[in-house]
């Protein structure tokens, strides 16, 4: 079992670190996981992406946090945040990615639940920013029931696309 920073009733959050590499596979390598976000990786990109995390939480204190279930111990994939941009340097970027077998079970909620209150009472955050691929209809409901707004359509370089983009306000 993990040390858990974060809590919910069903879920805890982990940091990510170098001895992660099954987990990360098994959540970034999986195609239907990565469809949009500019995926299939290969394992060399998942890694990359590993080490991404890894140094995004010793730079900055952040990452998208690997998520578990407590009772378990089961990784389910990741929620969290991606470093503010210059511009608003208390405005951070959220994202969550599910492994297929926790889908449509509320997990992702709970989580993104957790990470906006440890964004905004922790962090200070004034705003957070999200965003989704245009064909992921379960993202774009899940943003609008935590409250997120749209905002604009944003290029979005891993998927080639425009990318609809929301904001949720402190």
């Amino acid at each position: 079992m993990r040390a858990y920073f974060m809590k919910s009733n069903r879920l805890g959050f982990s940091h990510w670190c170098g001895g992660d590499a099954g987990l990360a596979l098994g959540l970034w390598g999986d195609p239907a996981v990565s469809r949009y976000t500019g995926g299939p990786f290969t394992d060399e990109q998942v890694m990359a992406r590993l080490t991404r995390e890894i140094d995004t939480l010793d730079r900055h204190q952040i990452q998208y946090w690997p998520v578990f279930l407590r009772e378990s111990g089961e990784h389910i994939g990741c929620c969290g945040l991606g470093p503010p941009r210059e511009a608003e340097m208390d405005v951070y970027e959220m994202g969550f990615q599910l492994r297929r077998c926790h889908w449509g079970v509320g997990l992702a909620r709970e989580a993104a639940v957790v990470v906006i209150a440890h964004s905004f009472e922790v962090l200070g955050a004034r705003a957070l920013i999200a965003g989704h691929h245009p064909e992921n209809a379960a993202s774009r409901h899940l943003l609008r029931t935590l409250g997120f707004r749209y905002t604009h359509d944003e290029f979005y370089a891993p998927t080639q696309l425009m990318e609809p983009c929301y904001r949720l306000e402190r």
